[in-house]
């Protein structure tokens, strides 16, 4: 599974550094890092939807608050 999560400039002010950190601590926490490739890009050109993400390229709308139940909902249900 590929994860991308877009760290341009209007992601950025709105939170895909913390997105991109919290994201690697679940991925290690759970012992994923052999499953799940996590990627960055610089513009997914949905600037105004938040922190644009990606998984196997179906589009997500993403902010720090929303990681976790992001991750079990969506990655995690995937596996």
């Amino acid at each position: 599974m590929t994860v991308t999560i877009c760290v341009g400039s209007s992601c950025h002010i709105k939170g895909s550094r913390q997105v991109v950190e919290q994201l690697q601590e679940l991925i290690a926490g759970e012992n994923l890092s052999d499953k799940i490739i996590l990627s960055g890009t610089f513009c997914l050109n949905k600037c105004q939807q938040g922190v644009c993400v990606t998984v196997d390229d179906e589009f997500f709308s993403v902010s720090p608050e929303t990681v976790s139940s992001f991750f079990e909902k969506v990655i995690k249900a995937r596996l």
